[in-house]
């Protein structure tokens, strides 16, 4: 006979709790408890205990250690987030606002695999086949003339079916025998064992071990859509992000054409890596050389703009950075970043008011990451503090100077990891100048056509990188700064 109780499962970190409650103890989210009906079946449990296996200790030593056979994909960006390519057996969670891009994303995906390497099953439990198909006839469609390709323009090896029930899914999946599996999303899949709703902690917990289980012993490479919080985080239980191998986060500012598909978590790869999207009308296309595309409206010889050289997992990326002062017309002067941390913008502010006696207490302080770009390391430290400083004194950057470094409390420049390989990208997109701090092995610093400028405290760095005041009142009357003053 079985017996029903009644518990409280937080959605956010899935503490369970016998009563309802307004805030998580062991989170702190509001609203996030939610009610779910458990049945406990009289009958024994259908698990296998763990010493009726069939797995069997082995040496380490006779364990093959092969390289993992990737499927490599024609985009690029793509493959570098995972780590080289899609490692067959894996279970990948995507995740991202609403209308960010993650179905399209993952149907050019799908499209390129079942070309090349076999049966791709694509699963939707939000959209109808019809509205897939008209997804991937705008991805193949012939850009400029906006004509609907033929149906010959598919593949046939890819599947569409639309589906929440994840036994029937399972049997859909024993049926087309794929190599790749995409399901959109896990918050629509449920199983029909459990009582509580599609979306709950349990169902999803329970689905993405199912399908765990799956990927594992047949090989098959699923890839998961997750939604999101309004904080932005994964929705559903924390041990969802456990359980998979990979995380990928697609991030970008609605009101930007960028996005940038970042990997928090990666059991084959780097994490952190950073890939760089494009949206357009045929959907997301990749973009080689994300530093020029974010530098491509940049304006020289203007108030308020620095060079940072940002490391985005292993690839460096040059990004502009803006930083405009006000004088306040309120009691407290406003601090407000954009692609910047608050906490990080204060401490900067703090540092140039009490280091450089630059008066700050009464102008309203705003500080911009073009592009959409989330800046979050330290090394752009030296870029923000610049923009900040030019703004308030009026004199531009110079034109050719990218800025690395980290700033302390004592208006000290701290050093950077990876400076190699931001001098490089720096000076392939033409900078011939760059402040960073001062290394302790030289040899580091040294790239031809590149000049390295080593600067141990902030008021160094910015009287290198900053216009003379002279030089700037020349370029204010009209002259190319540095130019001789007209004859006669």
């Amino acid at each position: 006979m079985s017996k029903t109780k009644t518990r409280f499962v937080c959605q956010q970190c899935g503490r369970v709790t016998l009563r309802m409650m307004g805030k998580c103890p062991q989170c702190g989210t509001f609203n996030s408890m939610v009610e779910e009906v458990v049945v406990e079946a009289a009958k024994p449990s259908s698990r296998r205990p763990s010493h009726l296996g069939h797995s069997t200790p082995r040496r380490l030593a006779d364990i093959e250690s092969g390289s993992e056979d990737r499927w490599q994909l024609p985009i690029e960006e793509f493959s570098r987030v995972l780590g080289g390519g899609i490692v067959p057996g894996s279970l990948v969670l995507v995740g991202g606002d609403p209308g960010i891009g993650k179905s399209t994303l993952l149907l050019s995906m799908a499209l390129l695999v079942a070309e090349t390497y076999g049966p791709v099953l694509y699963v939707s439990g939000e959209e109808s086949e019809r509205q897939i198909k008209m997804r991937a006839a705008r991805l193949r469609g012939e850009p400029g003339n906006g004509a609907e390709p033929a149906d010959s323009a598919f593949p046939e090896e890819l599947y569409l079916v639309t589906e929440t029930s994840l036994d029937a899914i399972l049997a859909h999946i024993a049926s087309v025998k794929p190599r790749l599996v995409i399901i959109d999303s896990i918050q629509t899949t449920y199983l029909g064992d459990l009582t509580s709703s599609a979306g709950s902690v349990s169902q999803i917990r329970e689905c993405a071990l199912r399908l765990q289980a799956l990927a594992k012993t047949a090989g098959i490479a699923i890839f998961l859509i997750g939604h999101v919080t309004k904080e932005g985080t994964l929705a559903g239980p924390r041990v969802l992000e456990h359980i998979v191998d990979t995380v990928l986060q697609l991030e970008g500012d609605r009101y930007q054409a960028y996005r940038l598909l970042r990997a928090t978590k990666n059991r084959f790869g780097a994490t952190s890596e950073v890939g760089v999207f494009e949206m357009a009308g045929s959907g997301l296309l990749e973009v080689r050389n994300p530093s020029e595309a974010f530098l491509a409206e940049r304006m020289v010889n203007t108030a308020g703009s620095a060079i940072a050289v940002t490391m985005e997992g292993t690839r460096p990326i040059l990004v502009e950075i803006q930083g405009l002062t006000s004088l306040t017309a309120f009691g407290n002067p406003r601090r407000t970043p954009n692609g910047v941390d608050f906490n990080r913008l204060l401490l900067i502010t703090a540092v140039l008011t009490k280091r450089l006696g630059l008066k700050l207490g009464e102008q309203d302080v705003f500080v911009n990451v073009i592009g959409g770009l989330k800046v979050g390391e330290p090394a752009a430290d030296l870029a923000i503090a610049t923009a900040m400083a030019s703004s308030v004194l009026d004199r531009p950057t110079l034109a050719d100077i990218a800025l690395i470094g980290e700033i302390g409390l004592s208006g000290e420049l701290r050093a950077v990891n990876q400076l190699p390989q931001r001098l490089r990208e720096a000076r392939q997109l033409g900078f011939r100048r760059v402040v960073a701090p001062r290394a302790l092995r030289v040899v580091e610093t040294k790239l031809d056509g590149l000049d390295v400028i080593q600067a141990r405290s902030l008021r160094d760095a910015l009287e290198a990188a900053l216009q003379p005041a002279d030089r700037q009142r020349e370029a204010g009357r009209g002259r190319e700064p540095g130019a001789r003053p007209p004859q006669g």
